[in-house]
């Protein structure tokens, strides 16, 4: 069985520009980069106008996306959610409880597999 997590969160900009947002991306995809080894994917987009950011995150397994949840919350979480707001969460999987009760705030949408292949 498949025991990767994954979830496209949507932050629309009403506090913040494009700028400010790709000045933290980029401290972000670096840390999650060069200490998170179970960070299997972390894409940040824009929609044409700028005002709509996906972000989408595959981890290996629950404990990975807790161990990226840490450093985030501590050091980025409040400096993102100064540039927009949180407008949509959906997670893909099957999270541990212990994940699930870390991404409660976040109010997500949880989509449990029936089928298909990852390679």
């Amino acid at each position: 069985m498949n025991k990767n997590v994954s979830w496209i969160f949507e932050l629309t900009l009403t506090k913040g520009n494009p700028n400010d947002l790709k000045k933290l991306m980029v401290e972000l995809v670096e840390s999650s980069k060069n200490n998170e080894p179970g960070t299997l994917a972390y894409e940040w987009a824009l929609n044409e106008d700028n005002n709509i950011c996906h972000i989408h995150e595959r981890y290996s397994d629950s404990n990975s996306a807790l161990m990226h949840l840490t450093p985030f919350n501590e050091n980025f979480a409040e400096r993102l959610m100064a540039i927009g707001d949180a407008t949509g969460f959906v997670v893909y999987g099957n999270p541990s409880n212990e994940l699930k009760a870390a991404l409660e705030a976040f109010g997500g949408t949880y989509m449990s597999p029936i089928g298909g292949f990852t390679r």
